[in-house]
């Protein structure tokens, strides 16, 4: 069995693909997103995974493994834009965009490790179902933490939110098998 690392690698592979892909069909056309912006565009993703879950009838033959994706693409592109600000008109070339990609998932990677040795794995033995939940509720956070202008009395910042966004829906896409095709 393949280990968490290299599941998560190839996870991201595919991830990082289709962003560049993207980026090279629109440029960094997102650099003009707003924050508020994003987390809207995430949480219609999520929104969509749960409502794939807990219905019967589909109207368009999609699984949940595209929303997943788009959760992580979307949360680096969040985390690019808390670094860097937002723009108002595209600012990054491929190259500069692929490696700001790199960078954040690298520092999410790092503490996905770090909290996977402390929680032992845990989410293993968690349902795709629940993981969705989570990053629902940490959406619900990012949208609070964004109407009081950023400002936290105790909590994480916004930045930890998109994070573990990142990896819940990383592991969600290792569950379903994604990492295998």
């Amino acid at each position: 069995m393949n280990s968490t690392s290299q599941q998560y690698d190839k996870v991201v592979a595919s991830c990082r693909a289709l962003y560049c892909n993207k980026m090279k069909d629109y440029g960094s056309a997102w650099r003009i997103l707003r924050l508020p912006s994003l987390t809207d565009q995430l949480f219609i993703k999520a929104q969509r995974i749960r409502s794939l879950q807990q219905n019967d009838v589909r109207k368009v033959n999609e699984d949940e493994t595209s929303e997943f994706i788009g959760i992580i693409n979307y949360s680096v592109m969040a985390l690019i834009q808390l670094e860097k600000g937002v723009v108002e008109q595209p600012d990054l070339n491929l190259e500069e965009a692929t490696h700001l990609y790199d960078e954040k998932i690298a520092e999410t990677k790092l503490l996905m490790e770090n909290k996977n040795h402390d929680y032992g794995e845990a989410w293993r033995e968690m349902r795709v179902s629940s993981l969705t939940d989570l990053i629902l509720q940490k959406l619900l956070r990012v949208k609070q933490i964004e109407n009081n202008k950023g400002k936290t009395l105790v909590s994480e910042g916004i930045d930890a939110n998109y994070q573990d966004m990142i990896n819940y829906a990383i592991f969600a896409l290792i569950h379903l098998g994604f990492h295998q095709k």
